[in-house]
């Protein structure tokens, strides 16, 4: 069986007040509060939707709740906005019918969080698309723009909506939207300039100074301090939960969305602030020479300022805050203002500039948010408006706002009994007359064309001569006098005439909702509101791109001499258009109560409410849905309901949903004058037969459950008996197979014990046989062993004396040798090549081996030891090596170098910078640089000379300026001289002819003389394509000198004046080099 839900289903109070029982006024309060303290915040009245405002968040506006209402049935869940929502999208796009949502209440009711709900869940159920999405965000981004410029935080609502709008949304065939229009009527611009204690003006001039960027600020010429404006309460300039800073960046992106331009955007933010800059100006009394009072402007920086802002001539607005000009017909008469006046005009001028622009932002929204299609569009309207209005001090603009509840509480009724009507006539059900108060005499009192008090006050306002509030007073009085609604201290409806709560500046009219008492005082200029000439004229002039547009009548070239219409006229015109607007639509209500008035959650006051409920007409509503009948239902639901209240049509009923009906009806016994029926529903005419219908559903759903609960425990018990039947069964298996398990375990113990004794018994008897055999065996080798070894010796007996001495010898002599070898092996010298120690023989006869095995091992680990060189010291050792061969014993200085490194490059030229021209005239890399003595033939003394080595020459260069003296190619050298001595002179010998013997030989001396003979040597044994250089050594030798030879001789004696080694001249030809005795 499908289970479906209902309004009545786990219902807490009465979700639907028509089945309230029994109906009174007490007991529909205490029912809406029974639901708001269980947090059910709607309540239905039929159609009609009360809402409750929580004053929290709630978690029943989730996107699966969307989905959860979506296409269901208006009765079929529990009371909710998206059911009204649903059912009115629906009926728009299944049935062809256009739609208009009215929301009303009292200001912080919620009315404009409804109109948000409404409108975000026609947005989330309707088609899906990137134009569809485009037009959806524009539709929803337009309330935030409204909401700056329009609301303003009251003592009853922070975000409390201060004008009435009403919003088209047009969609397609299919139900996607395609735009939309938005209308607003009486914008509350008298906030512009005061405010009552504890409320704020506009938000969005709290947004616009605390959200702007300093920037924008310097540009509008404003200032973040609220105090510093004269338009801007400071009581309750901040507000506990908005964000002022971020509301303002959330309104700039919603006017980009909404399709703005950014200059669009700029010249509303400089009217807002023309108009704080506005009300900053303050007027100083002055009298002329003639009597007359007149005003001047005290400081006018913010005059300045806000004629910069607006392109005004400064002299043409100062101007017009100062005269008047009348004109009648050919005639202009200039009147100067007194301080009074001037402050009206200003005051004037700042209420029309800010009205005007909230005007025209809804026509750009209009502009930005139509429908481009020329096809018919089926519309929704959405109508989010003032509530009844009742308060200490009421004025023209409660008169206004109750005047429009009147017409909407008209329309409400009679679309209410069209509607009872058209489904009654639907169903076929005879029409019966509904009595109910009718209000139409309340809308005539106020909008009659003849003695209205609408067209009394346009009037007065009209005629000439001196009006005032007492005179149009005086004329309500006359004229209104004998209307039963109308009171006054005059009138023939006052009780008393003495009645203190009645002033004589009051006048009392008794709506629907509730008597009314109206100051007259204001009603005259309100319903006026005139706006000087000039200042519109001054207005004109301005070069800003708005102000023209918001100030066409003050074009000179069309001067319009007619009076402008009053604020009555135009506001009745609009409620007018509106009501015909609304007769062409079906109608969707949605009733919205505030529970208290401390805006805090938790809390039911019930006066507070009663109050509203009497004024919003909701017993009234009740009445009427009540007075044909209570309830209807659908065949199919409700059989589906209560079928189970009949035996016949329980569990399943096989004919027509209406057979089946009246079946359970008439086994039922319901008197046939408490319910009908009708075409596809039944008609229940009382709820008591409802609440009947659920009683017995009640009680019977519980012996349902009693009988489910029997039936389920009686197959639980039998799924439980046979669950355990299988049980014992899979037990009683799985027991036998164990128990055979453990037997045969047992059987195949035993016969593996059985046989492993058996294979024992076996293997013994096997062993001993083995062993018998083994025995036999071995005791016939060991026999043939000996038999063989004696028949051996016998035959070795023979030969014994023959050989025995060579062998034993030889045995001898392997054994010494092993223990020489071991006994060498453990005593081995260290690996160092320079080592010479070495074992001694122990033998004579080892003599040849034991000198053979010492140079075998030292030229091994000389082996080794050189595996262990780099390139580069493998390079010095080859030096060194070839020094030795050169010199050694032959050269007494050689073995003072040994243990000297060749470190070829002494004088670093490559790093040295005082060497850097040499380094870079040489082109070759250096092997060796050192610093030499020249040895003069004239003198024998020496001078210094830079001596530098490389692969193809000898180069000598100045020491101190690094200038290159010789430069000698090595194919031109033909050998070195140098003497056994232990000095440091070689002779650089060149050969005859060539281009270097020019100057002759070269006698040097130097300090490290083996390492560079040792390099020159090498560089000419290197080099392929030259002849290995000559060493010659030998105390005495040539040395060819230009053109003369001379004869170098090295002699040994005591060293003179501390020096080592001397050179002295004998004779033009010898040289003497006395060289120091060594010891």
């Amino acid at each position: 069986m499908e289970v479906k839900t209902s309004l009545l289903d786990n219902m807490i109070g009465v979700g639907d007040m028509v089945l309230l029982e029994p109906l009174s006024e007490d007991s529909f309060i205490e029912n809406l509060r029974n639901r708001f303290d269980h947090n059910e915040i709607y309540t239905y009245i039929g159609s009609v939707v009360i809402s409750m405002n929580p004053y929290r968040s709630l978690p029943i506006y989730t996107p699966d709740k969307v989905e959860e209402y979506r296409n269901r049935n208006f009765y079929e869940l529990s009371p909710h906005i998206y059911a009204l929502a649903d059912e009115a999208y629906r009926s728009l796009r299944d049935q062809d019918k256009d739609q208009c949502i009215l929301i009303t209440g009292e200001s912080g009711a919620g009315k404009t969080e409804a109109s948000k709900l409404v409108m975000s869940y026609v947005a989330a159920v309707c088609g899906k698309g990137q134009e569809v999405n485009k037009v959806k965000e524009q539709l929803l981004q337009s309330n935030p723009v409204l909401e700056a410029f329009g609301n303003a935080k009251t003592v009853r609502n922070d975000n409390s909506s201060r004008f009435g709008k009403y919003m088209d949304i047009e969609f397609d065939f299919k139900g996607d939207p395609l735009g939309g229009v938005i209308s607003n009527y009486l914008l509350e611009k008298s906030r512009v300039v005061k405010q009552p204690r504890g409320e704020r003006n506009f938000h969005v001039f709290y947004q616009l100074l605390s959200g702007a960027s300093d920037d924008t600020l310097k540009k509008l010429k404003l200032d973040r301090d609220f105090s510093k404006y004269n338009y801007l309460s400071l009581d309750s300039a901040s507000v506990n939960g908005l964000d002022d800073a971020a509301n303002f960046r959330t309104v700039r992106n919603a006017m980009q969305i909404v399709g703005f331009m950014e200059d669009e955007v700029q010249s509303v933010l400089e009217l807002v602030a023309a108009v704080l800059k506005l009300g900053n100006i303050e007027f100083k009394p002055e009298s002329r020479c003639n009597g007359t009072d007149e005003s001047r402007i005290k400081d006018k920086n913010d005059l300045k300022e806000m004629c910069e802002l607006l392109g005004i001539e400064q002299s043409v607005l100062e101007r017009a805050f100062s005269y008047r000009t009348v004109e009648a017909k050919l005639e202009k008469v200039s009147t100067t203002l007194n301080v009074a006046q001037a402050y009206y005009a200003r005051d004037a001028l700042a209420k029309n500039l800010y009205s005007r622009l909230f005007s025209w932002l809804v026509t750009r929204i209009n502009e930005s948010i139509k429908a481009q299609a020329k096809t018919r569009h089926k519309v929704m309207g959405v109508l989010d408006i003032y509530g009844f209005e009742i308060f200490e001090d009421n004025s023209f603009e409660q008169f206004i706002i109750n005047y429009c509840n009147e017409k909407l509480q008209q329309i409400f009724i009679e679309l209410t009994l069209r509607e009872e009507q058209e489904e009654y006539v639907r169903e076929g059900i005879e029409w019966t007359n509904i009595e109910y108060f009718n209000n139409a005499i309340i809308c005539d009192l106020i909008e009659n064309n003849q003695n209205g008090i609408l067209a009394m006050l346009d009037e007065e306002c009209l005629r000439p001569g001196t009006v005032t509030d007492e005179t149009f007073l005086d004329k309500l009085n006359t004229i209104c006098a004998d209307h039963q609604h109308f009171e006054s201290r005059l009138s023939k409806n006052s009780k008393f005439l003495n009645d203190h709560s009645l002033p004589h500046s009051c006048f009392r009219i008794q709506h629907y909702a509730g008597k009314v008492l109206y100051r007259a005082e204001g009603f005259v200029d309100k319903n006026n509101d005139l706006l000087y000439r000039d200042l519109s004229q001054a207005m004109y002039k301005a070069t800003h791109s708005l102000i023209k547009q918001l100030f066409p009548e003050g074009n000179p070239a069309k001067v319009n001499l007619k009076r402008p219409p009053t604020a009555g006229f135009q506001f009745k015109a609009s409620v007018g258009t509106l009501m015909r607007n609304l007769q062409t639509k079906n109608p969707n209500y949605i009733r919205c109560i505030k529970p208290n008035d401390k805006k805090a959650s938790h809390i039911f006051t019930e006066s507070l409410v009663c109050h509203q409920v009497r004024y919003l007409g909701l017993m009234e509503n009740v009445r009427v849905r009540r007075a044909g009948y209570a309830f209807r239902q659908a065949y199919e639901p409700c059989l589906e309901r209560y079928k189970m209240l009949c035996k016949r049509t329980w569990p399943h009923w096989r004919g027509p949903a209406r057979e089946g009906v009246e079946v359970l009806m008439a086994d039922l016994q319901v008197p046939t004058d408490e319910f009908s029926y009708g075409r596809s529903k039944i008609f229940i005419r009382n709820p008591r037969t409802l609440f009947f219908l659920e009683e017995r559903r009640r009680q019977c759903l519980q012996d349902l459950a009693t009988l489910i609960q029997k039936i389920y425990r009686g197959w639980k018990c039998r799924s439980q008996f046979l669950l355990l039947k299988k049980s014992q069964i899979v037990v009683a298996a799985w027991y036998r197979r164990y128990a055979q398990q453990k037997k045969y375990q047992k059987i195949k113990s035993a016969t593996t014990v059985v046989q492993s004794y058996t294979r024992g018994w076996q293997a013994r008897k096997l062993l001993r046989e083995l062993k018998y055999q083994k025995r036999c065996e071995e005791a016939v080798t060991t026999i043939a062993a000996y038999w063989h070894g004696t028949q051996v010796r016998r035959e070795y007996r023979k030969f014994f004396r023959a050989n025995a001495g060579k062998k034993i010898y030889d045995f001898t002599i392997q054994r010494i040798m092993q223990k020489y070898f071991l006994g060498l092996k453990s005593s081995m010298p260290p690996m160092s090549p320079i080592d010479k120690n070495w074992p001694a023989r122990p033998y004579l006869f080892l003599d040849g081996v034991h000198k053979e095995l010492r140079r075998i091992f030292h030229l091994w680990r000389c082996k080794k030891y050189r595996s262990q060189f780099t390139e580069e010291k493998k390079a010095v050792y080859e030096e060194k090596l070839e020094a030795s061969e050169i010199f050694k014993d032959k050269k007494a200085l050689y073995p003072s170098s040994v243990n000297q490194p060749f470190k070829g490059d002494y004088l670093e030229i490559s790093k040295n910078p005082k060497y850097q021209k040499l380094n870079s005239a040489v082109d070759e890399k250096v092997l060796l640089a050192d610093v030499v003595n020249k040895i003069n033939r004239a003198n024998g003394k020496g001078t210094a000379r830079i001596f530098l080595l490389t692969k193809k020459s000898v180069v000598l260069a100045d020491q101190k300026t690094g200038q290159v003296k010789a430069s000698v190619p090595l194919p031109d050298l033909a050998s070195v001289s140098v003497s056994t001595q232990s000095d440091g002179f070689f002779a650089l010998r060149l050969k005859e002819g060539s281009a270097s013997a020019i100057k002759g030989d070269f006698l040097l001396s130097s300090e490290h003389l083996i390492e560079i003979i040792t390099k020159l040597h090498r560089t000419g044994a290197t080099a392929a394509d030259r002849e290995q250089l000559n060493i010659d050594i030998s105390d005495e030798f040539l040395v060819q000198f230009k053109q003369d030879k001379v004869c170098v001789k090295f002699i040994q004696g005591a060293p003179k004046n501390g020096n080592s080694v001397s050179c002295k001249r004998k004779n033009n030809r010898l040289l003497e080099v006395s060289v120091p005795t060594t010891a």
